[in-house]
């Protein structure tokens, strides 16, 4: 055989290697993360663990854009948290025919710092750090942990791609246990109100990645 028959062979075979991994890509699930639109304490910076506020007028504008944006992907299961403003969201957005209420999507419970500021807290407790600490009277981070792996558990066994509605705390916690990392590292990952973020795989399900975060281009 030729040096260039060989190097055409080794080409094709790369070539060949590369498309097995576009397509394993392809048909790896990717799951959308969806936080909920504006609420009055999004908007003031109140912690809004289980009051259940309904979304400003701008929440639910960026919701029906949030329903653009999403308009034509398919999905095999959509879940929502309980709580109005993730069922609102999800609702406007199109998804409220085939969504499933999930519990466990609930956010954090701030316990004792509930409707406060962080501002507040830090001016009581200058050394607090919601992903390390938990909240008095709520919720632990392994607590809220505990629950992500529940939900990502039900989505790995889903076929299919995969849209969840929830909150900006318990979607950041939900980021970190999908890449195996501790409660802790959740503070990396920052959401805005009705941004959309994607999780995935590289090449395997044992290469979990984010695919992109906090996009909100759909947000007025």
């Amino acid at each position: 055989m030729s040096y260039w028959s060989r190097t055409i062979d080794s080409l094709g075979g790369i070539r060949g290697r590369a498309t097995d991994v576009a397509v394993m890509s392809q048909i790896l699930q990717t799951v959308f993360l969806a936080r909920h639109g504006e609420t009055a304490w999004s908007l003031s910076g109140q912690h809004t663990g289980l009051t259940d506020l309904p979304l400003t007028d701008r929440g639910e504008r960026d919701a029906r854009n949030l329903g653009e944006r999403l308009r034509g992907t398919k999905f095999a299961r959509v879940l929502t948290s309980p709580l109005q403003r993730a069922v609102e969201t999800c609702e406007l957005a199109g998804f409220g025919n085939v969504a499933q209420v999930e519990p466990d999507l609930v956010e954090w419970d701030y316990g004792k710092y509930e409707g406060l500021t962080s501002a507040q807290i830090y001016s009581v407790r200058p050394d607090w750090d919601l992903f390390s600490d938990g909240c008095p009277g709520g919720e632990t981070p392994q607590q809220v942990a505990s629950r992500a792996d529940r939900v990502i558990d039900r989505v790995r066994r889903t076929s299919g791609d995969v849209l969840l509605f929830s909150s900006g705390h318990f979607l950041r916690i939900f980021a970190a246990r999908w890449l195996g990392l501790e409660p802790a590292a959740a503070r990396f990952f920052l959401l805005g109100t009705a941004s959309l973020s994607a999780l995935g795989y590289e090449h395997t399900p044992s290469q979990p990645v984010i695919r992109f975060w906090d996009d909100s281009r759909n947000v007025s």
